[in-house]
């Protein structure tokens, strides 16, 4: 008998196998937007607004030797919006629409959206009577939704926020590409509501100042769109007006304002009126001490013991310890030192916050206990909103400030200062109605404001220009409206800058 013999596989057999047996493409990215409808009552009146969370998938125009190729998916950005609708809402040609990010580089948007401008807000307590685990979230009666349609975007890799599968994150981590990202929504959100015609403005925070200067100037050149107005919260337009790197005495200056209020707060001025402290503090940063650092090792004994003795009266410190710090004063040093003596910290974000310190001879405290009191009532009050309220179901961890955007490129500013302060001047010089607003808080310890004011006064733009910027100060920190006189406050003064960009008062 024959015996069986093995059959042979052929290519033809190969090739078929592999047909079969080859992995299905996954399905290409898509916008996956979820509109709810809600309403909000300020004073007597009762707003009805349509709320649309989820993600909108950025595209490339692809080409190849000459020849388009399509629109390749690139990433996918989450967006929230608000838009007013009913007897409250004016024609889209008229009411103004706002668009609005934080920082870090790679903080969400959440901190504006549920702390200042958004329909709800956070309930987390201040100073000295924090709230406990869950925390809050209530209707936010001052929402800049009365007077203008809002946009919140959580840049690449922060919030939901992804670039598509088989993309490079890194792609989007840095000073332009975050730019020309941003800018993308801000064209295809304003295309696809039909508001070119809507009165634009941006409302940045922290490092989102900075790119919302870079974005009025991006927005203008490549888009031709407009703005009426920027509103930059707690504002760095220069980070060399604020970095301590290489002996910078430019930030030292700049930062001793901001240490005097804070050690006011502390009871480190006795009796007097933190404006008295701060005009003596703005008044020596602007001529003494510059002079004081430039000297060296120039300066007579005689003056180096009156600049010691005014900096210690100014920042609480030892005179000790100014002598040894050689008069310049870093700014995580300063938060582990001022309260040293009683084993607490202050807090980076915001200086009225204090807390116990790891160590009590650490040269740097081991966290910003100010960031510590945000961090929970956010992220517990968005888990809870974007879910159960908003409608959109995610199983992304919500990145409220990512560490995966780091290393943050700026390569467009190797070997000087990140500065955008040209931009803001281009911006302005070809849209002389352009208005923008700056807040400050005096214990904000993150972006001081002498820093931004400095960059500010400088301004290579006409002097009838010079009125079209607003400055606003706050008993408060770096992000404001925790403290909540200042957060009302805030609203209606944002509110006005609104109606008055927008040509509505």
């Amino acid at each position: 008998m024959a015996e069986p013999t093995t059959p042979q596989r052929t290519e033809a057999d190969s090739k078929v196998e592999e047909t079969t047996t080859k992995e299905p493409a996954p399905p290409a990215p898509a916008d996956d937007l979820v509109t709810t409808r809600h309403t909000l009552k300020v004073g007597r009146r009762t707003f009805r607004y349509s709320a649309t969370a989820g993600r909108l998938v950025l595209r490339d125009e692809v080409y190849e030797d000459g020849v388009f190729r399509g629109h390749r998916p690139k990433a996918e950005v989450f967006v929230t919006s608000y838009v007013l609708e009913g007897e409250g809402a004016k024609d889209a040609t008229k009411r103004p629409v706002t668009f609005a990010f934080n920082g870090g580089p790679g903080s969400a948007s959440v901190w504006l959206h549920l702390g200042l401008l958004g329909p709800r807000r956070v309930v987390m307590g201040d100073v000295g009577e924090l709230a406990a685990p869950p925390y809050g979230l209530v209707d936010n009666a001052e929402s800049l939704l009365a007077v203008s349609d809002l946009v919140f975007i959580d840049p690449v890799s922060t919030g939901y926020s992804r670039a598509v599968e088989g993309g490079k994150p890194a792609d989007y981590h840095g000073y332009q590409p975050d730019i020309e990202s941003v800018a993308e929504v801000i064209r295809l959100w304003t295309t696809r509501n039909g508001r070119w015609m809507s009165p634009k403005l941006l409302a940045g925070e922290s490092y989102g100042t900075l790119r919302a200067a870079a974005l009025a100037e991006r927005l203008q050149s490549r888009y031709g769109l407009y703005l009426n107005g920027l509103m930059l919260i707690s504002s760095v337009l220069d980070i060399g007006t604020i970095d301590f790197w290489d002996n910078n005495d430019q930030a030292c200056v700049n930062y001793l304002p901001t240490y005097a209020a804070i050690a006011h707060y502390h009871g480190k001025h006795g009796r007097k009126a933190l404006r008295t402290v701060l005009t003596e503090a703005e008044a020596y940063a602007d001529r003494d001490y510059p002079w004081v650092l430039s000297r060296g090792n120039r300066l007579t004994a005689e003056e180096r013991a009156e600049a010691i003795s005014t900096l210690a009266r100014l920042t609480g410190l030892s005179e000790d310890y100014v002598d040894r710090a050689d008069l310049r004063i870093e700014h995580w040093r300063y938060f582990t030192e001022l309260l040293r003596v009683e084993g607490r910290v202050v807090g980076r974000l915001d200086g009225r916050f204090s807390g116990p310190a790891a160590s009590r001879i650490a040269e740097n405290m081991e966290a910003d206990c100010s960031m510590d009191a945000l961090v929970g009532p956010f992220a517990a009050a968005w888990g809870h909103y974007v879910h159960d309220e908003l409608g959109y179901a995610s199983n992304l961890p919500y990145e409220l400030s990512s560490e995966r955007v780091h290393p943050w490129s700026f390569k467009e500013f190797e070997g000087k200062s990140v500065d955008v302060r040209a931009k803001l001047e281009r911006a302005m010089r070809a849209n002389p109605h352009l208005l923008v607003h700056v807040a400050y808080g005096y214990y904000d310890g993150a972006t001081p404001h002498r820093g931004a004011e400095e960059v500010l006064a400088h301004l290579k733009i006409p002097p009838q220009l010079q009125s079209n910027i607003e400055h606003a100060y706050y008993e408060a920190g770096h992000m404001m409206y925790v403290h909540q006189p200042s957060r009302v406050r805030q609203s209606a003064d944002l509110a006005e800058f609104v109606r008055r960009a927008c040509h509505q008062v």
